[in-house]
């Protein structure tokens, strides 16, 4: 692919991102590629549908998420790597709530998205997770798809401000209960 060709990808994949985010996946194709800087032709060239740029928009996301794993790994010490990797999670779900109705729309062209979504996240997080009960940090016995999925509750809409971030650090918090034991849960 030329370079250029690539640049204007880039470009309205993140100015859709960007719309998105303010105006939902619905917002006019010209704003997108207003925003990009480019005409809208070029971003039907590539994205000749609106779910191939909806698509291309969420799977960029979910990549970049995933791969802060390995670089906060790099950083910082196992569960404090675990705990921002969760905040960053958590941010992804709430940019993500005008994205969530065209991905649960029932529409085919987004059937392969939740096994995108499992395939990058629960290897990135099982690694965090692995990191810190080897530590000794937090309990070994930490399901990655059960802590994705009530982070992602977590998330839901509240009125309370910061709630979803006191709550990441509580679940934390619960994980290190028995952290280093041999037993497992449930078991006394």
């Amino acid at each position: 692919m030329r370079a250029d060709a690539q640049r204007n990808i880039d470009a309205v994949r993140e100015a859709a991102t960007a719309v998105f985010a303010t105006a939902g996946v619905d917002a006019p194709m010209r704003d997108i590629a207003a925003a990009a800087g480019v005409g809208v032709g070029t971003v039907y060239r590539h994205f000749p549908k609106r779910s191939d740029l909806v698509k291309a928009v969420f799977r960029h996301e979910v990549d970049a998420c995933a791969d802060a794993a390995p670089a906060l790994t790099a950083e910082y010490g196992p569960a404090e790597a675990l705990t921002r990797w969760l905040h960053r999670y958590a941010g992804f779900i709430g940019t993500k709530r005008g994205l969530a109705a065209a991905l649960h729309s029932g529409d085919p062209a987004f059937d392969a998205l939740p096994g995108y979504f499992e395939q990058r996240f629960r290897p990135a997080l099982s690694t965090l997770l692995d990191a810190a009960a080897a530590a000794g940090e937090i309990r070994a016995d930490v399901d990655a798809m059960d802590l994705l999925h009530g982070v992602a509750t977590l998330c839901l809409p509240s009125d309370a401000s910061g709630l979803t971030e006191r709550m990441i650090d509580l679940v934390v918090d619960g994980l290190r209960f028995r952290a280093g034991s041999t037993t497992p849960s449930g078991v006394s």
